[in-house]
């Protein structure tokens, strides 16, 4: 336990880890995150966490759309490449094994074991260093047979944390 209770409790949660990917034109890019949650039944909204300095944010705002990419504990391997930013790897698209979103043309990545296409309904400025992201739910599709819940890799599969 550190000395901050607040981010000790924080940590505690569990979160999923995903490849958020989004386009623009032909820009397209792929970012990881773990603040992804579903908000609503009807309409399907998913609802976000999305960093204001984030490549994906200003592409997101340009586009309207983004698609969240969840992947197995077991092919964990397959999301690594996405979690360096484009300042640090401006490159990493270019061998990016992927295929357009039928509604929305994002990349579905490559080892995915299912995706989630949206359209943005809002972005949120809540005056964070993150600014709310919810998105209707327009498409989606299961592309590995037999996964479970328990199938679906975490944040602390990888070792990290980022919360608090």
């Amino acid at each position: 336990m550190s000395s901050d209770p607040i981010k000790d409790a924080l940590k505690l949660m569990r979160y999923g880890f995903y490849s958020i990917t989004s386009c623009s034109g032909d820009d397209v890019n792929a970012m990881v995150a773990n603040w992804v949650i579903q908000a609503s039944f009807e309409p399907r909204l998913i609802v976000m966490g999305l960093q204001k300095t984030s490549y994906s944010h200003g592409l997101i705002e340009r586009g309207g759309v983004f698609t969240v990419n969840l992947f197995r504990a077991a092919d964990q391997e397959a999301i690594r490449p996405f979690t360096k930013g484009r300042a640090k790897n401006p490159d990493k698209m270019a061998n990016a094994q992927y295929t357009p979103a039928p509604e929305t043309g994002c990349p579905i990545l490559a080892g995915a074991a299912a995706y989630i296409e949206c359209r943005v309904a809002q972005m949120i400025d809540v005056g964070s260093d993150h600014d709310l992201l919810v998105g209707e739910v327009v498409g989606a599709g299961v592309l590995k047979e037999d996964v479970e819940t328990t199938d679906m890799l975490l944040l602390t599969d990888l070792g990290w944390s980022y919360a608090g």
